[in-house]
């Protein structure tokens, strides 16, 4: 997304991830789009990193962990935010409220509890003083595109990787998270990333 916006909207950035995998992809990708002047990427835990200089846009798209939740997350972005900068958070809610406990563990969170309905994760940003300025939501096709991207990599990576001491595990994956995933995620679970500015 960095790379993207870059060569783009030619603006500058840093990004943190933990996966080497991912960090270097990145640091590809960049090559590719000619910004490698433009961005960089550190490979390390984003919890509790605070930029240097103050920034327009502080992302955090998937992984609020880093903050304790959405709440926490939004407080330590807005470290590295200048005064009229946006934050942007990525994060997943209840399109309908799971029935059972066992749903929401089939949609592949710890409990009901992990994550709110719309209306309420967007009154929630409220609450911590912030005005929603814009939001892009995932529909079905766009979810149906994301993971059925995973179960072709997974194919791909078994042919290619016959021996490999997860073929056992990767085999299972492929085996049952479509049906998983059409049973519930599908239906209970949207994903949502949400432009924010300070009140």
């Amino acid at each position: 997304m960095l790379c993207t916006w870059a060569r783009d909207h030619g603006v500058t950035g840093t990004g943190i991830d933990m996966s080497l995998l991912f960090t270097e992809q990145a640091k590809r990708r960049a090559e590719e789009l000619g910004v490698a002047h433009q961005v960089k990427f550190i490979h390390d835990d984003a919890a509790g990193y605070v930029s240097d200089e103050k920034v327009s846009v502080a992302a955090c798209v998937g992984a609020t962990w880093i903050g304790g939740g959405v709440a926490g997350t939004i407080e330590l972005l807005a470290r590295s935010l200048r005064t009229g900068g946006i934050i942007l958070i990525g994060e997943p809610y209840w399109r309908q409220l799971p029935p059972t406990e066992e749903v929401a563990k089939g949609c592949l969170a710890h409990s009901i509890a992990d994550f709110l309905m719309l209306p309420e994760l967007l009154a929630s940003f409220g609450h911590l003083g912030y005005d929603i300025v814009e939001m892009v939501l995932a529909d079905q096709d766009g979810w149906d595109r994301y993971e059925a991207a995973k179960w072709l990599t997974m194919r791909r990576w078994l042919e290619a990787n016959p021996d490999d001491e997860f073929v056992k595990e990767v085999r299972a994956a492929l085996t049952s998270e479509p049906v998983r995933y059409a049973a519930y995620t599908r239906e209970y679970l949207g994903w949502g990333v949400f432009a924010l500015m300070s009140r």
